[in-house]
């Protein structure tokens, strides 16, 4: 699958789920439920313990049904680690022009993180498929508005704090997907094993999306 198609695809879902668990023995099924919910665009952080180990069974167990990344990835090293895993898109939450460099060596999805109009025009500029604005709560959708009368060109993603009353909001915005972290990956959930609750919001959060592009 080329770039261009996997692209295609994180903007088609609208959404990409950020898994992180301080363990991490079943986030395979964690990110099953998510996809059967709707959401097939998934991140494993590098906060996760064994991140790698995780990407690398979620892929083997789940193939193609879902589009499998390393979040968290602040270098170029690890960038490669998950790379070699199989991730096919990588998330960073700064700027770092050697993991950017390293994703388009591989022509691998790369969304690096930022936050000023500065950061988010080098961060395109560089290569980045889509800037990730991060933390997104702290800025708020206005944000979004101002940014795409300067920078209509520049595909934004916000994340931190997107949850199910502000989806919608950052999609009308001119957001072109969603990063949601423990809003919808619920760490209780995850620590009681309850993929009925995970799969329930991701749909719910899918639904959000549809409300956001709705004309």
């Amino acid at each position: 699958m080329s770039r261009e198609t996997q692209l295609a695809r994180v903007l088609e879902c609208g959404l990409v789920a950020v898994v992180r668990a301080p363990d991490p023995t079943h986030l395979v099924q964690v990110i099953q439920a998510l996809a059967d919910g709707g959401v097939t665009v998934a991140e494993v952080t590098f906060t996760v313990p064994d991140a790698v180990g995780v990407i690398r069974a979620a892929k083997k167990e789940l193939g193609d049904r879902v589009l499998l990344g390393a979040g968290t990835v602040l270098d170029a090293e690890t960038a490669r680690a998950a790379l070699l895993a199989g991730a096919e898109f990588i998330v960073s939450p700064t700027v770092n022009l050697d993991v950017i460099k390293l994703c388009r060596r591989y022509d691998k999805l790369v969304f690096p993180g930022a936050f000023t109009p500065t950061e988010i025009l080098t961060a395109w500029e560089a290569g980045a498929d889509v800037v990730k604005v991060f933390p997104a709560d702290v800025l708020g959708p206005q944000y979004f508005k101002a940014m795409k009368g300067p920078l209509p060109q520049v595909k934004l993603m916000p994340t931190g704090g997107v949850d199910l009353n502000t989806a919608a909001e950052y999609l009308r915005a001119g957001a072109c997907c969603l990063g949601v972290g423990s809003q919808m990956v619920d760490p209780k959930a995850v620590a009681r094993q309850d993929y009925e609750y995970l799969r329930g919001l991701a749909w719910q959060y899918t639904q959000a999306v549809r409300l956001g592009r709705e004309v």
